[in-house]
């Protein structure tokens, strides 16, 4: 293989940058969100998880960023890939598409983590009672601004490692495309269409 051909470090790079946001975030979701559960005072469970969620973010970003930058090099690299083979620059195109969800849906999940954090806090403050289920998770009682803000931030960590897992799949299915069958395929397909 020539250098020319060798992109193992781009891959890994990417690859590991798409483990630890696909991680990450079912991780967040399956255990930081209920990580203050067994806390008797619901505004404490809203501080733990988003004092967690808080300390992942570094992480978290500097995966997306390892996937956005090594898949730009990638891409780089298999522009005639992307010419030749039909169906490649569908799902490339798709793939960064996914990418840029997946990072804003990011993005807007940590807003709404703050949003849900100042809520609660003000809640607090003012005396009133507060009730969570869990950080993203609202109780009978929540007040309705709060409840409005978790159910948003719900939806959207859900959202996020699905697209994260849509990002690996669309690159298990272009790394594929370079296997000598899925190659001759791709090119006849662009040139005997039907």
């Amino acid at each position: 293989m020539s250098s020319a051909d060798d992109h193992t470090t781009a891959q890994a790079v990417h690859d590991l940058g798409a483990a630890l946001w696909f991680g990450g975030t079912v991780m967040g979701v399956a255990g930081v969100n209920k990580s203050g559960n067994d806390l008797p005072i619901a505004v404490h469970r809203i501080r733990v998880a988003n004092s967690a969620w808080n300390r992942f973010a570094p992480a978290q970003w500097a995966g997306i960023g390892a996937v956005l930058v090594a898949g730009s090099q990638l891409t780089a690299a298999s522009k005639g890939r992307i010419a030749a083979q039909q169906d490649y620059g569908t799902v490339g195109a798709l793939k960064i598409g996914v990418v840029l969800a997946g990072a804003a849906s990011t993005a807007y999940a940590s807003y709404c983590g703050h949003r849900i954090g100042a809520i609660a806090e003000e809640i607090q403050a003012s005396g009133q009672r507060l009730e969570v289920r869990d950080v993203s998770r609202p109780a009978p009682t929540t007040p309705d601004r709060l409840a409005r803000w978790q159910r948003r931030q719900r939806r959207t960590q859900l959202c996020v490692p699905l697209l994260a897992a849509a990002n690996i799949v669309c690159n298990a299915y272009l790394v594929q495309s370079y296997r000598v069958g899925a190659t001759a395929r791709g090119v006849l397909g662009r040139v005997l269409p039907g």
